[in-house]
């Protein structure tokens, strides 16, 4: 018998999973398949950013994941002489996101607690041991051939979210390209358990506010460059860029993963986990919709590791999706809202990539007379301005569902409550579509098409609420606006400096979406 849903998601690690979360919270029927028959054992990813525990937040989890998790303090580059060449470090910093900036995680426990997530909706159906064999499409839906222990199975969706991985054989399937953005490195990942601090050098030009043990640290040393970053409770991993002319089994084998790790653990109890090589790519896939098939995660783009963003961008990639597919399933979009996602989504994922393969490039030189000058050169930049942070490499959404100059993450800060404590501004706005109002701003009359967004308004200071660290007043001051309209990923789709022009951005809006009316027209400008 084939069974009918709404949305496929092939692949169930952790972009596939925190898809289903969104889906299933909307109440789409949802199909979640995994060719694997139990979640993979191993560490693979590990790291994400304060905008992937705001989407956490978003669909209720931080109280089960948040405690996976270690939050760290940013990113330190070393240069061939043993100094500081750049540091990226948020310690001291205020968070304006609510979340610290950079967090590390086992992968299998965040996978469970992802999986965990969906299992509370019963529109989502998850299918483990399930491969797809086949996949053919029709006008308004795809075909799914599925491989299971009991044999062959049948099922139709209107639309498929392929997160099958950086091989992704729907990708494949539907015959879609990568393009190469000219970077490929092989290296050497290992994880352990270690029971102590790590030894390292003396580092000239350290920051004293920054602690080692809690940075992701770049060694550019061109004898070897090497990461090591922190993890939660005593995992570490490290990453050792291979040299020409070694073997990729060779460098595997125990004897030489021990030896690499010496001088890190000197004296320090630990059990190596794994070491595993991989190429670190750069890579962007032509195509991330053909039909009624989208790409998502590593099945559409894949990112040098240097910052830590390969995750985060497929996490990115399914919150920009999901909330155009509801509203398509719904009936209040057409179909060519969907359209939107890989121009929305690309521009930003190889902004991200382009910063990661340029520190990639840095950051794997092998002569020491081009790492010296290498070294002289970060200095110089590094001592040009305040220090960065990974946050700041993030880039705004430049073209879709987003007004001109418009299209940057939107803050959010914790809010004062009446009675002395305090609260996430998410966590008081809500979900979804949100209009937040300066504090001496009058609410104006709203048009229909807001209703039928499901749109909320909250304005500063409501319900007796302060603004203790006074990051909302500092950004509408900055900005010069009296309104913020954010869309359901917390990107801001446009602002207004004057009350008069809120009404006709809710009417843009509308427009950009082709918001359909009950009465079957839509809304113009």
């Amino acid at each position: 018998m084939t069974q009918h849903y709404d949305v496929a998601i092939v692949g169930c690690g952790p972009v596939g999973a925190l898809a289903a979360n969104f889906l299933g919270r909307a109440g789409i029927r949802t199909l979640v398949m995994d060719q694997a028959a139990s979640l993979h054992p191993l560490p693979r990813a590990v790291h994400i950013d304060h905008e992937m525990i705001r989407l956490f937040q978003d669909v209720g989890l931080t109280d089960s994941i948040l405690p996976l998790m270690r939050d760290t303090d940013g990113h330190l580059h070393v240069g061939a002489d043993g100094g500081v060449i750049r540091y990226m470090g948020t310690a001291g910093q205020a968070r304006r996101f609510g979340w610290s900036n950079d967090y590390f995680f086992y992968q299998p426990e965040l996978e469970a607690a992802l999986r965990a997530g969906f299992a509370r909706f019963p529109s989502v159906e998850l299918r483990l041991g399930c491969r797809l064999t086949g996949l053919s499409q029709e006008t308004v839906q795809a075909r799914l051939t599925l491989a299971t222990d009991t044999g062959e199975q049948i099922a139709t969706a209107r639309y498929v979210i392929a997160c099958d991985g950086a091989s992704s054989p729907v990708r494949k399937l539907l015959g879609v390209r990568l393009d190469d953005l000219d970077f490929e490195e092989p290296w050497l990942v290992v994880d352990a358990e270690v029971d102590g601090p790590l030894s390292f050098r003396p580092i000239a030009g350290l920051p004293p506010q920054a602690d080692l043990q809690r940075l992701s640290v770049m060694m550019c040393d061109p004898k070897r460059p090497a990461t090591i970053v922190p993890g939660p409770r005593n995992l570490r991993r490290w990453e050792f860029m291979l040299l020409p002319g070694e073997d990729d089994q060779a460098m595997m084998q125990p004897d030489q993963v021990a030896k690499l790790l010496a001088p890190w653990v000197q004296g320090v109890p630990h059990r190596i986990v794994r070491g595993a090589t991989y190429r670190f790519h750069g890579l962007v896939a032509e195509r991330w919709r053909v039909g009624n098939v989208f790409l998502a995660g590593d099945a559409a783009h894949q990112t040098p590791p240097f910052f830590g963003q390969g995750m985060c961008h497929g996490f990115r990639d399914v919150a920009n999706l999901v909330w155009k597919l509801d509203l398509v399933l719904r009936g209040l979009a057409p179909d060519r809202l969907l359209d939107l996602y890989q121009p929305e989504r690309e521009p930003h994922v190889r902004g991200v990539i382009g910063a990661a393969v340029a520190a990639g490039r840095y950051i794997c030189v092998l002569d020491p007379a081009e790492a010296a000058a290498r070294d002289w050169e970060m200095r110089a930049r590094m001592a040009d301005g305040p220090p960065s942070t990974a946050a700041d490499l993030i880039p705004a959404v430049e073209s879709g569902i987003v007004r001109p100059g418009a299209g940057q993450r939107f803050i959010q800060p914790r809010v004062g409550l009446p009675d002395g404590a305090t609260a996430l501004l998410d966590d008081l706005t809500g979900a979804g579509w949100r209009l937040i109002l300066r504090r001496d701003v009058a609410l104006p009359d709203l048009p229909t098409s807001w209703a039928t967004l499901g749109g909320r308004v909250w304005v500063e200071g409501q319900g007796g609420t302060t603004d203790p660290d006074g990051h909302l007043r500092d950004w509408f001051a900055a900005s010069g606006a009296v309104a913020v309209l954010l869309r359901p990923d917390f990107y801001i789709y446009g602002t207004v400096s004057h009350a008069g022009d809120i009404a006709p951005l809710l009417a843009a809006l509308a427009a950009d979406l082709g918001l359909v009316a009950a009465e079957g027209t839509t809304w113009a400008a």
